[in-house]
């Protein structure tokens, strides 16, 4: 098991942050670093907080970073589904119902679905059922043959973007699960993989889905809690889907038009 000094360094490493720079933003002496990182100082509890907050580094690692110096976690995880959440919970519905008619999801840190708006429902419609079993993952289901691939115009655009999003993921926070997606679906295997990848000349890069003999050109915006102090919440990402263009507007205004009241 490594030591609270070995995991600290490894996020710094990852940040690309100095001994002098770390120390400079937590307000303590380089030396003290040095000495955290080699073992040869045991870092108080507040200390490693302190750290890990100019790490950045995310609540489920700060709990590991406790454990390691010897001290109990201190950031829960508790279902969104929990009493305790409930004004969170709350909170994610308000956020999807009032993007209606356009679409918006929740999903987790490893690209899980939690809970979509009524405005994915058509979307899913489309999807072999056999993808829509539980755990339901937005990436697989973005770029699976079965899945929302044979829908999409510009299939490399987006999963170009899905692969800068999950590499520079990987980046920040290692994590085994969301490499063994990265590799299914996203890993160039070849030069010709990345080859009709561009970035475009748009704002934006939209994604662009054929259905109803019409093509909708959407872009996306990803909305986080501030400040979460439990590790649901820190991992918890809402998506929200807007039109690109009027024409694909009016599509989904006139859907919600001829929705029953």
């Amino acid at each position: 098991m490594s030591t609270v000094g070995e995991l600290l360094r490894q996020w710094r490493h990852r940040r690309g942050v100095s001994q002098l720079d770390l120390a400079i933003a937590a307000d303590v002496s380089a030396r003290h670093v040095s000495l955290v990182e080699t073992g040869k100082s045991n870092p108080s509890a507040d200390m490693v907080l302190r750290l890990a907050e100019q790490l950045h580094v995310p609540l489920r690692d700060r709990n590991r970073l406790l454990l390691a110096a010897g001290f109990a976690p201190r950031y829960p995880e508790r279902p969104l589904s929990s009493e305790a959440m409930s004004a969170a919970r709350q909170a994610v519905a308000r956020v999807l119902r009032a993007h209606e008619p356009y679409p918006a999801l929740v999903f987790d840190r490893r690209w899980n679905i939690i809970s979509t708006n009524r405005a994915v429902d058509p979307f899913f419609a489309h999807v072999d059922p056999d993808l829509l079993r539980p755990p339901v993952n937005l990436v697989r289901l973005g770029l699976h043959p079965r899945g929302l691939a044979s829908l999409v115009v510009n299939l490399s655009d987006v999963r170009a973007v899905f692969r800068s999003r999950i590499a520079r993921q990987l980046a920040a926070r290692p994590d085994p699960e969301l490499t063994t997606l990265y590799e299914e679906l996203l890993a160039p295997t070849s030069p010709e993989d990345t080859a009709g990848e561009r970035p475009g000349a748009d704002v934006v890069i939209p994604m662009i889905i054929r259905i109803a003999d019409r093509e909708l050109r959407l872009f996306s915006t990803i909305t986080t809690f501030g400040t979460p102090l439990d590790i649901t919440l820190d991992e918890v990402a809402i998506e929200s889907y807007y039109p690109a263009d009027e024409a694909s507007a009016a599509y989904f205004t006139k859907a919600d038009d001829a929705d029953p009241p």
